[in-house]
């Protein structure tokens, strides 16, 4: 519910809330009404930021969401601003509850599709790219330079299927231990974009004594190309090993960028050769992810991309989320809807592997929220978990997933990866995902090829502040449209998409630099 007087507006989101969240900044002295209650507000509330609606003694737990959400760390008057000068994240007990409730997802009224590419898997692409895969850090310059060969789009009229050619550069490959966790997780990412239904075709470089060599991941991934359309793997061409070229084999930069430019133009006509088909909306492989988030992401965008995720997950299609370090002090939340206790208890495992983690290196997971987080009114990691699980909607959980492992069950799945929005969004899309939808308050430009990401704006005024870069404005929420409304037109705006509507972050180019898989382990 809402509380406004003279266009001062806040937002209680449960009964027994004990603040309320300006929808717009209230001016000291502004008098809120709540039933029969008059508060006086004491000081300057900002936008996303929170104001006592009782007193609250030290130790006393704050609630927002109809959860704890920390501790005061003073006391707190009536009408005060509630933020880090009083409100602090003791630990407290979560009862998980694992698996007492089964929620259903909501029946559609109609079947839904898009036009789509659909690959000899059974998985179906949202767009049709080529990559040009590095192994190590020490090929990325050259990879680099293969795809700037294409930028002009001069190939694209005589290959109008093809979307683009992109590089996968990034800061690894090298000074790690061979076969050991950060090697097995940069071969089960590198081979989880290699793989995606939204990549057609792509040739690998490396430079020739790297951990990571080229022929390694190729054997360990079992990675193949993919049969021509058309061809069945019978008459035509059946599955090979994929293209390598590593640079000191074939002389130099110079020389593995023009073997590596006509390898790409012999693959042009053969990515080519998929087309979109109509395909169901359960085709769709939906990865959430909220970034530079504010106090209003748990009020508005959040909660309007949990409602498309649920519409999805009800047309058959898989949602997946990750951020283990932003679901932390909101985790019994989804234990309760887990399909089976296993499945819950993987997720608690989880949590425990993080705060061992992060204790290693005398850090703690309330680190988090980032300074601006914090500016945007966000104060705890409960709180902001809180309004970040919102985009989990309310179906059940179907499984927990190492980082970058492949989703491929229907439903909603938790994966295991840190919050920090490059290495947590690389993971989702090496787990399949063909279309990202990220949510922000602070204002998040990420994208990331070769999935379109949909960027929502939980404010107004951000949104209208960085129009070239938001795809969807979740605002108006703040104003009285229900989220179930907003979510919807976000659901619509998924098929589009997937359909090929180019999104903000396509239109300008954005998504080779984001690439950042996770390291977890010492540099050699």
């Amino acid at each position: 519910m809402s509380v406004a007087v003279e266009g001062v507006k806040a937002v209680v989101l449960r009964d027994d809330d004990n603040v309320a969240v300006a929808a717009r900044p209230i001016p000291k002295g502004a008098v809120l009404r709540l039933g029969d209650r008059t508060i006086e507000v004491l000081e300057p509330i900002g936008l996303g930021h929170k104001v006592a609606l009782d007193a609250i003694e030290p130790g006393e737990s704050v609630r927002k969401y109809g959860q704890i959400i920390g501790f005061a760390s003073r006391a707190i008057r009536p009408g005060s601003r509630v933020h880090v000068e009083n409100l602090r994240a003791d630990l407290f007990e979560r009862d998980y509850a694992f698996s007492v409730e089964h929620p259903e997802p909501p029946k559609p009224d109609r079947p839904l599709t898009f036009r789509g590419f659909l690959r000899p898997d059974g998985r179906v692409g949202t767009r049709n790219y080529i990559a040009v895969i590095s192994t190590v850090n020490c090929s990325a310059s050259t990879s680099r330079y293969v795809s700037d060969r294409f930028r002009d789009g001069a190939w694209k009229t005589e290959f109008p299927n093809v979307d683009g050619v992109f590089a996968i550069t990034h800061k690894g490959g090298c000074g790690l231990p061979f076969e050991g966790p950060d090697h097995q997780i940069l071969e089960r990412v590198l081979a989880g974009f290699a793989n995606h239904p939204n990549v057609a075709a792509y040739v690998i470089v490396g430079l020739g004594c790297e951990v990571g060599f080229a022929s390694h991941l190729v054997e360990a991934q079992d990675l193949v190309t993919l049969v021509v359309p058309g061809t069945n793997g019978a008459s035509g061409q059946p599955p090979s090993r994929p293209r390598t070229l590593n640079i000191q084999e074939l002389g130099g930069i110079t020389s593995t960028v023009e073997a590596a430019v006509k390898a790409v133009y012999e693959l042009l006509p053969e990515a080519n050769a998929w087309s979109r088909t109509e395909q169901p909306a359960s085709k769709i492989s939906l990865a959430m992810e909220c970034g530079g988030s504010d106090g209003n992401s748990g009020i508005t965008a959040n909660p309007a991309l949990g409602v498309a995720a649920d519409l999805l997950v009800g047309h058959g299609g898989s949602a997946f989320l990750g951020e283990t370090t932003e679901i932390y002090g909101a985790e019994h939340l989804l234990t309760r809807r887990a399909v089976s206790r296993e499945v819950g208890e993987k997720l608690i495992d989880r949590i425990r592997w993080w705060e061992n983690y992060t204790g290693m290196f005398g850090a703690k997971i309330d680190n988090n929220p980032s300074p601006g987080n914090k500016a945007g009114g966000l104060t705890t990691i409960y709180e902001k978990s809180l309004g970040a699980l919102a985009k989990a909607g309310s179906t059940a959980l179907v499984d927990v997933v190492p980082y970058a492992a492949r989703v491929d069950k229907p439903g909603l799945t938790f994966m295991d990866t840190p919050g920090y929005d490059p290495p947590c969004t690389t993971g989702l899309i090496a787990g399949g995902a063909n279309v990202l939808v990220f949510t922000t308050g602070r204002g998040s430009v990420l994208g990331l090829k070769p999935t379109p990401c949909i960027k929502v704006a939980t404010n107004t005024p951000m949104f209208e502040r960085m129009t070239d870069d938001m795809d969807l404005d979740a605002g108006p929420i703040l104003e009285g449209e229900p989220v179930e409304s907003v979510g919807r037109r976000l659901f619509d705006l998924i098929l589009e998409v997937a359909d090929g509507r180019p999104t903000r972050s396509e239109r300008q180019g954005v998504g080779e630099e984001e690439f950042a898989p996770w390291s977890i382990g010492p540099t050699l």
